[in-house]
């Protein structure tokens, strides 16, 4: 009964997880109208440093020593480029042509960015579950692309690389085994955050008003601070197979709340997507399911 409980609770970690980590989406949206994308993308990450600090600093973990060993040093630094710097401008300028609900179920690519860089670039299996998850992930986003428009094609065009670069990132992570997930995720805000913040302030001519950053930073904190901390502690719990299949549900998340607070129309074509890409997932995760038997 205990048990069972501890898994319940786990649960609804995981999903308030996905929930805060898809929410990021629409909010995003609504903070592109007074903010340059690459500004708003340093805070983000700064934000992110900021939720995570008290875990790293009250934890274990904040006691675990780095090995600066060079191999650790290299995917620390190709994770904060690809994953921190690169990957979230493309992503907030395809978020500026888009709908807030098409860009989070597109964020799916990131899914098939990583499954095809493991099975071409770092030699990790891929059955044919696998690739016809993948196939049905990118037939959606095609989907999406007609609804919207013209602006679309160089909106999934942004969108996609951005999960390229997030693809490199998770693999770059995964290998990383010197420094634990959470100073992963601090180095990667830090870093990232004011390199952005810096460049996007230049461009900009400024950051924008107080309340606007202090949004941007919020938002950082919670979407991808404290989501990453809550999936780290869901994962250790249920295990990384079912923790994922939790946090898969991200993406539509950020689809409902686009729909309820940016009062997004739910067209027919993301019902269509939103079919296909949840048949996938759980054309991927029932495959893990009957392997972890």
């Amino acid at each position: 009964m205990q048990n069972r409980r501890q898994a319940i609770k786990l649960f609804a970690i995981g999903l308030v997880s996905a929930c805060l980590f898809g929410a990021a989406t629409p909010a995003c949206k609504a903070l592109l109208k007074d903010m340059h994308p690459q500004v708003l993308a340093g805070l983000l990450y700064l934000g992110a440093a900021l939720g995570v600090l008290p875990f790293v600093a009250g934890s274990r973990s904040g006691r675990h020593k780095w090995q600066k060993d060079r191999r650790t040093f290299l995917l620390l630094s190709g994770a904060i480029v690809l994953g921190g710097i690169v990957g979230p401008v493309l992503l907030l300028l395809g978020l500026r042509a888009a709908s807030s609900g098409s860009v989070s179920l597109w964020l799916n690519l990131e899914f098939v960015a990583t499954v095809f860089l493991g099975q071409f670039v770092f030699r990790e299996h891929l059955t044919a579950r696998g690739w016809l998850a993948a196939s049905g992930t990118l037939l959606a986003a095609v989907l999406l692309v007609g609804g919207e428009g013209d602006p679309g094609i160089m909106s999934i065009c942004l969108v996609a690389s951005a999960c390229l670069c997030w693809g490199f990132d998770n693999h770059f992570t995964a290998l990383i085994d010197g420094i634990t997930p959470a100073q992963t995720t601090l180095w990667k805000g830090v870093v990232a955050g004011t390199v952005n913040l810096i460049i996007g302030g230049t461009i900009a001519h400024g950051i924008g008003g107080l309340n606007v950053v202090l949004v941007a930073l919020l938002v950082g904190a919670f979407s991808y601070g404290l989501s990453v901390m809550l999936y780290i502690v869901m994962a250790q719990g249920l295990g990384a197979s079912r923790a994922q299949m939790v946090f898969s549900t991200a993406p539509f998340f950020g689809l409902l709340l686009s729909i309820l607070v940016l009062n997004e129309a739910f067209t027919g074509s993301q019902a269509l997507a939103t079919g296909i890409i949840a048949a996938s997932l759980a054309l991927i995760f029932t495959e893990k399911h009957s392997h972890g038997h």
